[in-house]
């Protein structure tokens, strides 16, 4: 399962990034899975944490839940942090032609 979390951040600023990638890493300690922090190209304030690979999903949804609570994110985000999953699906393979 493949876990993306978005948001909107209240200033893009270093205090908040450290604080969201300080709170990750100890989701990546606790669950076993690395994150990645993403910003939206031309905007800057739109973030989105992804996490690949969870192998229990009801296990990771508490603890981001929880991580997210203790490190106090809500002081930081505009709104509500949205999560969704997905489950993991084959790769396409090209199947290009080459030009005549």
């Amino acid at each position: 399962m493949n876990y993306y979390v978005w948001y909107r951040v209240e200033r893009d600023e270093t205090e908040t990034e450290t604080l969201i990638r300080a709170m990750m890493a100890r989701v990546g300690c606790r669950a076993g899975v690395s994150g990645r922090l993403l910003r939206k190209r031309g905007e800057p304030r739109l973030w989105m944490e992804v996490y690949e690979g969870v192998p229990d999903g009801l296990d990771f949804e508490r603890l981001l839940a929880q991580k997210a609570d203790e490190f106090d994110l809500g002081m930081f985000i505009d709104g509500a942090r949205r999560v969704e999953c997905f489950l993991d699906g084959e790769a396409v393979a090209p199947t290009c032609t080459a030009p005549a």
